[in-house]
Order: C-alpha cells, then structure tokens, then sequence
C-alpha cells in the first residue's frame, strides 16, 4: 500500500506547479539540467520525471541490477534524501527501479550495466574523470538529468563545461525569485568587517615545525608582501595565494568574534566553520565527519534541544534544518556555490519569517574580494556591512 502524499498548504501548493512547469521544460529533451535554489524540491522533481517515465510504458536499457535509473551524488548524506522523499511523497514503490551510487563510484557503476536515465544530483560536482562514463552513456541513448542549486558560474571551467555538455541548464531559478514569488521565506546578510588584530598573539607555525609569534596584521603583510613580489619567489604565485589564503582563514579573531556574536543570539545558531579544530572550539556540540555523535548533535539542534551546533562543509549540502533562523559563516571562500549552500540552510522557514545571515570578513584585505564575490547572484537591498572595529574590546583572546 502506498503511502498517500501530503496534503499541500497554499506554499507547497505554489511549489508543486513551479514543480509540474519545471518536468513540463524536461519533456523530450534527452540531456538537461535543472538549477532550483535549495527548497524548492530538486530530488521530488527527479522522483516525478521517474514516476512518469514508467507511467508512459516499459523502458529500455535496464541496469546492472535489472533497474532504469541510476541516481549519483556526492555523499551518502544526499542520496539518503531521495528514498527519504520517496516516502514522504508517495513515491516509495520507485526505489526499487533505483540504483545509488556516489559520484566516487560513478564510473564503475555506469561501466557495470545500461541505465535509461542517469540523474546527476549537485550535478555541478562533476569532474573531468567522470566524463568517460558519461560521454559512453549518452552515446548509447541514454538519457540525463543534472539536478543543481548552484550552476557553474565559469562556463569555460571544468564544471562549466561538463555540465554545459552533458546535462545543459535549461531552466534556472534563483533564490530572490523564489523569495518574490512567495515560495521560501525572506532573509537578510549582514557582513561584519573585522580588522586585522594588532596584538602579537598569533603563534604560526611553519611546514618545518619552527613556531613564530606575530600579529594576524604582521602575517598578513608577509604574505601580501610576497605575492606583491611573486616574480622573484620561489613558489609558484597559485600557491602563494592558497598560502595567503590559508593564513586568512586560520587567524583566531574571527574565532573570537563568531564566538561573542553567537552569543548574543536570542535563537538557535549554526556557525559555518573551516575546519574540524575551529567547530570544536565554537561549540560544545559539533557535526563533521570525525565526530561519532554528529547525527545525533544534528538531531538535538534539529528538535531545538541544543541552540548552537558548529559545523564544517559537509552540512552544506543535502540537509534541512527546522526552524533555522540564524547562521553565521566564517569564510566565505569566494565561492558563491558554497555561500549559496550555506544561506539555503536557512530558507525553509515560514513565509511570514525572516533569516539572517552573518558573513565574517577582515578589512582591507582580498577577504572582502571573496565576500563581495560570494554575494553576487543576492540581492544588494538585502545585504548590509558593520564595522565591528571595537570587537578587540568585547572578546579576551
């Protein structure tokens, strides 16, 4: 017995006829890629063009395991997501025309069998080793969907063109139109723009184990200073840059910072850390991969039992968090995919609400270039700056 489909509110409803035009655009297009801000129902639309493909007949080029589709992700934590909506919606007696695999494994499952139809979820995850398989696949008839939030911005980049050629984007909707539209929830970004600590605090340590004490200020300078004279270093200037980059994003003021500002939060908070070490010193409950008990701190943040949980990349893609209203992201890489992954944690409250965003940045520094860059594609009114110059005052390192 199936299980019945949720009875949709007037949002839902709203999302379920931008849902039906979107599988209306795929129809008779063998390669094609969908880019839908997060919330709006990516995997339910690949769910939907299944159910349709099978309600028009029987399908050729069964797979591997004698199933139609084959569905590719990332991590593990994104194809969960589609038997999980597959219950939800109705849909569960098509996973068993499903095969799973991660984009690790795509290769040797696509070389393993035949498949009427590939759906490439965070399609623009794609790599170059990736396009062997997917060149034989199209090759034999076989059909594609890329399911994305965020498309590659560089349409000459190894994404760019993978995507371009093996599931082109033929429709693409933003966040601020999902927001306009009345289908996710309002939000605002706030940049606080931190200097630089003059305080020489900052132990570095180098790759040859010597430890060095200097100022987050000093440091920065030396890497500059080095890229400024690029032609004459002995590292190639791309490595200088991750180096500089690096330093940015290890300095502990913003560490500080993050800190006392998640405190003066009234709800529930996720801090968007850079690594392992820096969620384990922002918050007492953490979610990344080597921490045994990130489901279950997940859980707790989830059901609003904890208020704060820190977090790595991993919680970036392909998880809801209820009730979310509050987020605050160390770095901003430069990236607007991540960026864009990161605020979509926050859009799914109700309409009537409003999420805010912090993003961290040190002034006049090239951080303030990947903010800038990273917010592109959201609207200005929507993005404000405070000068957080007294903040030496506020937190004792």
């Amino acid at each position: 017995m199936r299980t019945p489909p949720p009875v949709p509110g007037p949002a839902a409803a709203r999302k379920q006829a931008l849902q039906a035009q979107v599988l209306a655009t795929l129809q008779g297009r063998r390669l094609a890629g969908i880019a839908l801000t997060m919330g709006l129902g990516k995997t339910l639309i690949g769910l939907r063009d299944m159910a349709q493909l099978l309600a028009a007949g029987p399908l050729s080029q069964p797979g591997a395991a004698g199933t139609p589709f084959l569905v590719a992700a990332p991590t593990q934590a994104i194809l969960d997501s589609w038997p999980q909506e597959a219950h939800k919606f109705g849909l569960a007696h098509l996973l068993d025309q499903i095969t799973f695999t991660t984009y690790r494994s795509l290769a040797k499952t696509l070389a393993a069998g035949s498949f009427h139809k590939l759906y490439l979820d965070e399609c623009h995850a794609l790599k170059d080793s990736h396009e062997p398989g997917l060149k034989a696949h199209a090759a034999s008839k076989g059909s594609i969907l890329g399911l994305t939030g965020t498309p590659p911005a560089q349409a000459h980049s190894e994404k760019g063109r993978l995507v371009a050629t093996y599931c082109p984007i033929v429709v693409d909707y933003t966040t601020d139109e999902a927001v306009l539209a009345g289908l996710l929830n309002d939000y605002r970004l706030v940049v606080h723009r931190l200097p630089l600590r003059t305080a020489r605090d900052y132990v570095f340590t180098t790759k040859a184990g010597s430890q060095f004490t200097t100022s987050e200020r000093e440091h920065y300078a030396y890497w500059s200073k080095r890229l400024a004279n690029a032609s004459q270093d002995p590292l190639p200037v791309e490595t200088l840059r991750i180096l500089r980059m690096q330093a940015l994003m290890s300095y502990p003021g913003k560490g500080h910072y993050m800190r006392w500002l998640a405190d003066q939060q009234t709800e529930k908070v996720l801090l968007f850390t850079c690594n392992q070490q820096q969620a384990e010193a922002q918050a007492t409950h953490t979610y990344h991969s080597k921490n045994k008990h990130s489901q279950a701190n997940l859980a707790l943040f989830n059901a609003g039992d904890i208020q704060r949980l820190a977090c790595v990349a991993q919680l970036s893609e392909g998880v809801s968090i209820a009730n979310l209203r509050v987020g605050i992201i160390w770095h901003a890489f430069g990236n607007e995919r991540k960026a864009a992954q990161r605020i979509g944690r926050l859009l799914r409250l109700n309409l009537d609400q409003t999420a805010t965003v912090h993003l961290l940045a040190y002034q006049d520094t090239v951080d303030e270039h990947w903010v800038a860059q990273a917010l592109e594609s959201f609207d200005p009114a929507k993005i404000s700056y405070v000068d957080a110059t007294d903040y030496d005052l506020l937190i004792a390192p």
